[in-house]
């Protein structure tokens, strides 16, 4: 009986070893798109001059300056004279503007292009330049919105206005769709999927921002990585509240109503929840795991197995592993009493919650209240977004955004992965099972910490890169 079980052992580990041998990088997208000329000095400018326009979104409108969003709609004509004088343009409620580049072939779906003009707000005393002067030294554009998402807009706009100079014209129709309020979930992207839906226009490929060329973002993996998304983590902002009569801090109740709140905060962050390995993981654990060392390839050709690994390395140590397998949740906000002495008559936190594609708003909701266990502590969905729809790798429309990833940052490895942040490109899912979400930029850990923080800025040749990229884009569509 011992040899019987010593025989099966050594014929599992057997198996396990050969399967992280054979784990070998998969067929790399082809790379070999071709360069063209283009004034890299001018796509840096233009980049300036979008920058310098202080199109700072707010959820008050009040606070808003309406003026200088207008100031940027007015430069695109002399930014980009070619794409202007050739797309008609269309405005929709939402600061959003849609361009239609006509192709040779209006009855072929058509490509959409994305990206947003509005920008987060800034506290100009902690930025070492100007937010909003454009300053470039060094081969460094300072500014905000240089990487979220101007330098997409320009990228995309000085691209098609080269072509266009060049007499190119697209084999379908190109839409260039931008909004001025993705910042505060506005309506504008939402408001021109309702225009394709109406004239049933249903998109060869949609790309948004969204992943980057980086380094450093998988384990065992020192190659820089194309991350390409192809779907987007859903969105819960969540209200938990205690109220009680309040009262003098001198004759407490046995449990306050802080102390109820710091129990459910505690019982969140000691019951996560469960590891989910959902498509867009998995794809990315698959392709990158292949690039890994001969350890973490025993893990990643036997996820199966091993895949309970990675939910507690991601439970323990949290950060971006932990945020592909599971929904997540962050302890935001917390109010009380407004003096040291008064119990408060209402105590309140609010946690925001990142939510897996396996999830919906209304099982997290169950899901926290059946974790807090205290009927005490009631729980109020604020705000949400469902997980987005999950698009497609098996097609056409990926391969192209694949190789002009590949072409363009020559030895970066191309993979789908799941998008943690929200977007504007979720909109599409109702009527898209091809949409993409990638910045195209490659970013250092520092310049994505820059992204609606102080001193964002972009490298001249990332926005070099960044047209690049889009003219081998747009030359397939």
């Amino acid at each position: 009986m011992l040899w019987i079980i010593l025989g099966l052992i050594a014929g599992f580990l057997a198996v396990v070893l050969i399967r992280a041998a054979l784990f070998q990088p998969k067929p790399a997208p082809r790379d070999d798109l071709p360069a063209r000329d283009f004034d890299a000095d001018a796509a840096l400018t233009s980049l300036q001059k979008l920058v310098q326009c202080k199109t700072i979104s707010h959820y008050d409108p009040e606070e808003e300056d309406d003026a200088e969003f207008r100031k940027l709609i007015s430069l695109l004509p002399t930014l980009y004279p070619g794409v202007m004088r050739e797309c008609s343009m269309e405005r929709f409620e939402g600061r959003a503007l849609l361009l239609r580049w006509r192709g040779k072939d209006e009855n072929k779906d058509p490509a959409v292009m994305m990206a947003h003009y509005d920008v987060v707000p800034v506290n100009e005393d902690a930025w070492d330049k100007d937010p909003f002067g454009g300053i470039i030294e060094d081969g460094v554009l300072w500014g905000r919105g240089t990487l979220d998402t101007k330098a997409t807009m320009n990228g995309a706009l000085f691209a098609a206005n080269t072509l266009i100079a060049e007499g190119f014209v697209p084999e379908r129709d190109v839409y260039f769709a931008f909004s001025g309020g993705e910042e505060v979930n506005g309506k504008g992207a939402s408001n021109i999927v309702d225009y394709f839906e109406k004239n049933n226009l249903t998109p060869h490929i949609v790309l948004d921002e969204g992943g980057a060329v980086v380094e450093g973002v998988f384990p065992g993996v020192k190659a820089p990585c194309g991350l390409i998304g192809i779907a987007e983590k859903g969105m819960m902002n969540v209200h938990f509240e205690v109220t009680s009569g309040g009262g003098h801090a001198s004759a407490p109740a046995p449990v306050t109503s802080v102390g109820r709140l710091s129990r459910a905060c505690c019982a969140m962050e000691k019951h996560p929840f469960p590891m989910h390995l959902t498509k867009p993981a998995a794809e990315m654990f698959d392709t990158l795991g292949r690039h890994s060392g001969f350890a973490l390839k025993i893990i990643f050709a036997n996820m199966k197995l091993f895949g309970g690994a990675i939910g507690l390395l991601g439970r323990l140590t949290g950060g971006e592993i932990n945020a592909l397998v599971r929904t997540t949740v962050a302890f935001t906000q917390m109010q009380g009493s407004q003096a040291p002495n008064v119990m408060p008559p209402a105590a309140s936190m609010v946690a925001n919650l990142r939510l897996n594609p396996k999830e919906t708003v209304a099982k997290a909701k169950a899901r926290i209240e059946k974790t807090v266990g205290d009927p005490k502590v009631s729980v109020t969905v604020m705000e949400s977004e469902e997980p987005s729809r999950i698009s497609r790798i098996d097609c056409e429309g990926y391969d192209k955004v694949a190789a002009a990833v590949a072409s363009t940052w020559q030895g970066a490895i191309v993979s789908p992965y799941l998008m943690v942040q929200c977007s504007d490109s979720r909109h599409w899912g109702r009527i898209s099972d091809r949409v993409y979400r990638f910045s195209a930029m490659d970013m250092t850990g520092e310049e994505r910490r820059t992204i609606h923080g102080n001193n964002e800025r972009i490298r001249a040749d990332a926005v070099k890169k960044s047209v690049e990229f889009y003219l081998r884009l747009l030359s397939q569509c």
